[in-house]
């Protein structure tokens, strides 16, 4: 008996958690217990007088129920006769869109529910998108609550002709409309007699019907590598799930992204199998000893994937924070891990009208098509080819939260194009040449906490002792390469994205590199530090408060802050994000600034960095 997932989605109220309930109930497949517990829950939270809620069956959350509204994804399981079912009940809010992917991201068909008093609406336009983005192409447009129409299949004809009109626009290619309702049953399980004019499918012999083409089951072997087991000496297997086509012993296999090629010997379970496929999980042992490690795939040699480390995807962005170019984050593409940054956004989507916007960032809910690139090289397909290794998610460092899904278009042509240039004279060399250590003095602070005063007294330091330095300061470095940028938020990442960049080259010419810029975002900070060397980075907080450095106000930007003369001036009206474990502390309104710098000093000599 084969499976089936799907999801039903729509906007909010569509009546999404009552036609699962109806499908469970009318289907006998409640237990007495449940039931019963139904029957209370009904009486005290439902909505439905004295009628039983079948909503409450899937909506599970306390403030879901209190509500009336789904607002986590509701998984349930259930078998009929001919087949069996997990259906994903997404929620209809706006700002549950990122719940409605994750429940998408699985499914085979998606039944798209309509108000029939209400029509098409936004967040129906939405999801039909995002599920045509997903790669879903089985559609039911199920339109509820005909029973508070009269039935009318006036209202349904023009319901379905709005929506076929709009799917056609997005890539479904066959729409399957059932005029239902979900409170009576009407076209649930049976037909009913309040329709005689539909002469079509009940939703569940739709469904047990409806067949589904599997992408994994007929595109070319691919294995992300989960563990290479290694229990002794005389075993070597590499573990994973087969996320499609399937292997046999003797088959030819690529390891990418190495692109070392060997042969299957053993398909490993409990016991050796003569073959496995899609949703199997495996253990592959190879004739030759190649190296293979956690994130590779293990692919048919005959269709392998691609490798890059550049990409057009389209980007669904998740979270209440913006997403900027330049920032960095950690992309999860199957078993891989990488660090990838926002190069571009070509343009966002207006999932309404389809059409296509210019942006300079992206805000939760929107879909924008950008370009990543990524600091490794990974194995991959586009998406419309392989869900599994081409769908990512992007995480946030330092909150550890999932912020975007993303799917790969292609790689980026300029990917195969840009190669490193082999060079003789490198980073130790000329470090040596100049007999010191170099490294990064990276000085953060609100404005007029003294960070360029300090930090020019250090490199004047620096420069006595025969030490090579150079100084990047805010202002005179947007005098030059930052001329083009403003203040906003998505300005400061992109200024602080080719400092950090510039900083990099110069600590690899060798340079004791002090920069001073206020720097406010602490992604940006770190991002920095881990373009450099773990030993090579010191990020040094110049604290003041804002009372006392706003009584400084050196260049009267403060008061014209105040004024509004200035925007997005940060500690006024953009925030400063200190450091939460600086490499060194400086309070200026302890220290002087001779003090601060002296501080400096001492600790680059306990670092070590000026012991040559």
């Amino acid at each position: 008996m084969d499976l089936l997932r799907f999801i039903t989605c729509g906007s909010v109220d569509d009546g999404k958690s009552t036609l699962i309930g109806r499908l469970l109930y009318e289907s006998k497949l409640i237990f007495d217990d449940q039931l019963a517990s139904l029957e209370a829950d009904s009486r005290r939270l439902g909505t439905q007088g004295q009628n039983l809620d079948l909503a409450l069956l899937v909506d599970g959350l306390a403030a879901e129920r209190e509500q009336g509204i789904t607002i986590d994804v509701a998984y349930r399981f259930f078998a009929t006769a001919e087949r069996k079912f997990i259906v994903a009940d997404t929620p209809g809010h706006e700002q549950y869109t990122r719940n409605m992917v994750t429940g998408a991201s699985t499914a085979d068909l998606a039944v798209v529910l309509v108000d029939a008093r209400k029509g098409i609406l936004t967040q129906t336009r939405r999801h039909s998108y995002l599920v045509s983005l997903i790669g879903i192409r089985d559609v039911v447009l199920a339109i509820n609550k005909m029973d508070l129409v009269g039935w009318s299949q006036a209202v349904f004809e023009g319901i379905v002709a709005d929506y076929q009109a709009f799917a056609a626009r997005i890539g479904f290619a066959k729409v399957t409309a059932i005029p239902v309702s979900a409170l009576c049953g009407d076209n649930i399980i049976e037909s009913g007699a309040n329709m005689p004019w539909y002469q079509g499918p009940a939703l569940l012999s739709h469904l047990e019907t409806v067949a589904i083409a599997s992408i994994a089951d007929t595109a070319p072997f691919r294995m992300p590598v989960q563990w290479v087991n290694r229990p002794n000496q005389d075993f070597r297997g590499f573990s994973g799930l087969i996320t499609s086509g399937s292997v046999h012993p003797g088959d030819r296999i690529k390891a990418l992204p190495s692109g070392r090629t060997s042969t299957i010997a053993r398909i490993v379970l409990e016991d050796d199998l003569d073959h496995a496929g899609a949703g199997q999980s495996v253990t592959l042992v190879l004739k030759d000893e190649i190296y293979i490690s956690r994130g590779d795939i293990i692919a048919a040699a005959s269709a392998p994937p691609g490798v890059a480390d550049q990409f057009e995807a389209t980007l669904v962005w998740m979270n209440e924070a913006s997403l900027f170019p330049g920032r960095h984050y950690l992309m999860k593409l199957g078993t891989r891990t990488a660090t990838a940054t926002i190069s571009a956004i070509k343009h966002k989507i207006n999932v309404n009208t389809l059409e296509q916007l210019a942006a300079r960032q992206l805000e939760l809910n929107e879909i924008g098509i950008c370009n990543l690139s990524l600091d490794q090289p990974v194995a991959f397909d586009p998406y419309e080819k392989n869900r599994d290794t081409g769908g990512f998610i992007l995480i946030d460092r330092a909150s550890n939260e999932t912020v975007a899904a993303g799917l790969i278009h292609f790689a980026l042509r300029r990917a195969q194009n840009i190669h490193w240039q082999a060079v003789d004279i490198h980073k130790q060399s000329r470090a040596g040449q100049k007999s010191q250590k170099p490294c990064v003095l990276w000085f953060t602070g609100l404005s007029g906490a003294g960070k360029s005063t300090i930090a020019n007294l250090v490199e004047r330091k620096l420069f006595a002792i025969n030490r090579h330095t150079y100084m990047l300061d805010g202002d005179n470095v947007r005098h030059g390469l930052n001329r083009d940028l403003g203040f906003t938020e998505v300005d400061r990442v992109e200024n602080i994205r080719r400092v950090a960049e510039v900083t990099k080259l110069m600590v690899d010419a060798g340079l004791i590199v002090l920069v001073s810029f206020i720097s406010p975002f602490r992604a940006e900070r770190r991002m920095a530090r881990d373009l450099m060397a773990p030993d090579e980075f010191f990020e040094i907080h110049v604290e003041a408060p804002l009372s006392v450095v706003e009584s400084r106000d050196p260049k009267g930007l403060y008061r014209r802050a105040r004024l509004g003369e200035i925007r997005n001036f940060t500690g006024i009206d953009s925030p400063y994000e200190p450091p939460e474990n600086p490499d060194l502390l400086l309070d200026t309104t302890l220290l002087t600034p001779e003090e601060a710098a002296d501080a400096v000093i001492a600790r680059l000599e306990q670092a070590g960095i000026l012991a040559l």
